[in-house]
């Protein structure tokens, strides 16, 4: 199908003139920034519209090489996984691409308290690399997940709610200056709410509280 790309209100002049001279059809431009959950929102619910059967997230900031998309995809076209992620942390992708010591011990920990409390097993639930079947997405309410980058993980508690599997495929990465990141206060708002995610998902599974996410 033909690309999509998305524009919020801060960048979509000069991003738009781009789009549109790459050749793609289908943009989408918010007149208010909708914020990092919100911005995917449009663009699944866009690519469900079009008929879709793979959408692939990748974060635009160069961490991630987009050579893995056919790998992901045929993960998903074959009907092995229906939603694939592309992990730092498998292998030793992470540091030796550059990612700051902090961040590595922060993914970890959050990591490992969201195994426990989900009882899954990735090696990460932080990566901006994924790939999903339509399917996933029309079962799963992500339309009520926050609009900011806890977004991601309510996403994969659905997913995983839902009883999908998961796979996970190992991310060569690199951090250099411009690429983008969170600063370190959006980061320790990220990991609460992170965790409040992961004991919301126990709390339903238990059926001692039922969250409408699910």
């Amino acid at each position: 199908m033909d690309d999509v790309v998305l524009v919020d209100d801060r960048s979509k002049d000069n991003t738009v003139e781009v789009a549109r001279n790459l050749g793609i059809q289908h943009i989408i431009i918010h007149d208010r920034n909708k914020g990092y959950g919100g911005n995917q929102k449009s663009c699944y619910d866009k690519a469900l519209e079009l008929g879709a059967d793979i959408v692939v997230m990748l974060h635009p900031d160069y961490q991630y090489t987009p050579k893995l998309i056919p790998s992901m995809c045929h993960l998903i076209a074959s009907g092995l996984y229906p939603v694939v992620l592309g992990s730092r942390i498998l292998g030793k992708g992470a540091l030796n691409g550059g990612m700051p010591v902090y961040k590595y011990i922060f993914n970890r920990f959050l990591t490992l308290t969201e195994n426990i409390l989900i009882n899954q097993k990735l090696s990460e639930y932080h990566t901006g690399y994924r790939a999903f079947s339509a399917e996933v997405l029309r079962q799963i309410k992500y339309g009520l997940n926050n609009d900011d980058f806890v977004f991601d993980n309510e996403m994969l508690s659905q997913i995983f709610m839902k009883g999908f599997e998961i796979a996970e495929i190992t991310c060569p990465t690199k951090y250099f200056e411009e690429a983008s990141s969170i600063n370190f206060s959006r980061s320790m708002k990220y990991g609460w709410g992170v965790l409040r995610v992961s004991v919301i998902h126990r709390l339903h599974a238990w059926g001692i509280w039922k969250s409408k996410l699910y």
